[in-house]
């Protein structure tokens, strides 16, 4: 069965964006990114494919979930960031205007369309973010895997926003160390 793995870059303080949704405080250049590319290419946006001159495989997943905010972070640089895999954008003010045929904008139950998704075949599903997003699926999250970035930012959006108190625990499964100080913790459910 299709997995659900929430990669995503974060501070030590457990944020993954500052309060106005930027994310500049986190390293876009070191060997971590190296890595980037060559393990897990089909996280990166078309944008970033083209500039490097790679491509993505889809070896990792053929599916992204964003929330509206993760979405709209890319607006400046375009509609559709990763169009080599099944876009789902979740919004509940947001209509179908608002996004390019190749993305899927829906104000259905986050928990629900996972469910259906993971029944589907295919590669694993992406949850790219957002913390609120990530929070409604915790219970759905196979795998994490935190980019942790050496920054505190002290306030911002966090890793999973309204997950609610009980403790969901977690086996660290593999731990990277990269000379740009990022350290990718992997865990599974």
């Amino acid at each position: 069965m299709r997995q659900l793995v929430y990669f995503v870059a974060v501070s030590l303080d457990g944020r993954i964006a500052a309060p106005d949704g930027a994310f500049e405080a986190f390293a876009t250049t070191g060997d971590h990114i190296d890595w980037i590319v060559r393990e897990w290419p089909d996280t990166l946006p078309k944008v970033a494919l083209d500039a490097l001159g790679v491509q993505a495989d889809n070896t990792r997943f053929d599916t992204v979930l964003m929330g509206w905010h993760t979405y709209a972070a890319g607006l400046a640089v375009t509609d559709s960031p990763y169009p080599h895999l099944d876009q789902w954008v979740f919004s509940r003010t947001r209509s179908s205007e608002d996004v390019p045929a190749d993305v899927t904008l829906t104000d259905r139950d986050p928990v629900e369309v996972v469910h259906e998704l993971k029944q589907q075949p295919g590669g694993d599903i992406w949850l790219c973010g957002g913390g609120v997003l990530a929070g409604r699926l915790v219970e759905q999250i196979d795998r994490l895997v935190l980019k942790v970035n050496p920054v505190v930012l002290g306030t911002g959006r966090p890793l999973l926003d309204g997950a609610g108190y009980d403790p969901h625990h977690l086996s660290l499964t593999a731990s990277t160390r990269f000379d740009s100080g990022v350290v990718v913790t992997e865990y599974e459910r």
